[in-house]
Formats: C-alpha cells, structure tokens, sequence
C-alpha cells in the first residue's frame, strides 16, 4: 500500500485543504492527515511565519480539528483512505512514530513557511513533493477566523464542517 501524508494545523479545515488530500489519494492507496500544532507545548516561533505559533491563528485543539477533518473527510468520501495523527514539528526525531518513513509528503507552496515546511520534512527522511500555489488564490484560514464574528466564515468551509463549528463557536 502506498502512503501519502499532508501535514497542516487545520485551523479551520477549509477546500483547498481537501483539494491536496484528494490531489494525493489520486497517486497513493491511503493518506495521513498529519495536524500540526497539537498542543501548546508544540508551538514555536518560525522566521517564515509570523502567526502560526499565536493563539489567535490556534484557536481548536487538536480533539476540535480532529472532529471537523472526521466531518470533512466523510462528507468527501475520503475517510475510508485516511487517517488524522498528531505531528509535532519540534519534535522530528518522533516523526516516525505517527508517519512513516515511507510516506510522501504533499506540501502546496503558497509562501516561505511551506517551502520551510518542506525543507524540514525532507531533512527528516521524508520524500517530499511541493506543488505551487498562488497566493492570489489562497483561502487562508486568517480569513475565515475572522469572519467568525460576523458569521460569514460558513461559505468559506466544507458544508459538513458547519455544524462542528457552530457547536465549537457557541462554546468559546
């Protein structure tokens, strides 16, 4: 069986996300769906990316973001070809105890945090592909964290994942 991985917070999951799992189950047999960030001890402060470590760009535990990439993946016929893991980016000497050594990691490129992303993934043994995207049309998730206020985050994300984030923005 070949294993495809795409590591990401997922803060929230939104299409394009589902876009590159999709992109990698076409090439691969299975995907892991590596969430980085699972905890506060995992945050760090990277030169390439100003917010990533922040509360604010960190607002689901990984059990929340877990719910929702279930949600998702079901609702796109992923979830029998996929499982989601816990991956620690300060910790890559563990690494291969939540995804293998075998798996190719898919990274898309949109700014300098990814190709550093990718850079760390292939510095730990993974093979790793980068495919490029446009900043441009980027759906960043910055932007639909924002429109939590206003309510008009709910047609920036997949359709199944609205109900888990009305349930987890009613909580807060």
């Amino acid at each position: 069986m070949s294993l495809a991985a795409v590591t990401g917070r997922f803060q929230p999951v939104h299409a394009q996300h589902l876009e590159l799992f999709a992109h990698a189950l076409t090439r691969h047999d299975e995907l892991v769906v590596a969430v980085t960030n699972p905890d506060t001890g995992a945050r760090r402060q990277e030169g390439t990316s100003a917010h990533r470590h922040t509360d604010a760009a960190n607002p689901f535990t990984y059990y929340d973001r877990v719910r929702l990439l279930t949600a998702a993946l079901a609702d796109t016929g992923l979830a029998d070809r996929a499982v989601v893991v816990p991956f620690d980016l300060t910790r890559p000497h563990l690494w291969p105890e939540y995804v293998p050594l075998r798996a190719q990691h898919y990274v898309r490129a949109y700014s300098a945090w990814e190709k550093d992303k990718a850079a760390q993934l292939s510095a730990g043994g993974y093979e790793v592909t980068v495919l490029d995207g446009d900043p441009v049309t980027k759906l960043d998730a910055a932007a639909i964290r924002a429109g939590f206020d206003d309510g008009s985050w709910a047609a920036l994300v997949p359709p199944a994942t609205v109900p888990v984030l009305r349930t987890l923005l009613a909580a807060r």
